[in-house]
């Protein structure tokens, strides 16, 4: 297995490195109540997809406190 010839500066790792990081995901509204949403995929506000309903979504209840 080759080995390098001589150490590499933490510069040059950290310029190598420079390229991992996250990206964001981009956003597109549904169409029928405005929320973000990612592209391609049902809305998980109003469960719309292409402005027809594909999912029944629940609407949580909130619990009393005591």
């Amino acid at each position: 297995m080759a080995l390098p010839k001589r150490r590499h500066s933490r510069e040059r790792g950290r310029l190598r490195r420079t390229h991992y990081k996250l990206k964001k995901p981009n956003l597109s509204t549904c169409s029928n109540c405005n929320a973000p949403k990612l592209p391609h995929r049902i809305c998980s506000v109003c469960g719309y997809y292409r402005g027809k309903p594909v999912l029944q979504i629940k609407k949580k209840e909130k619990k009393p406190k005591r």
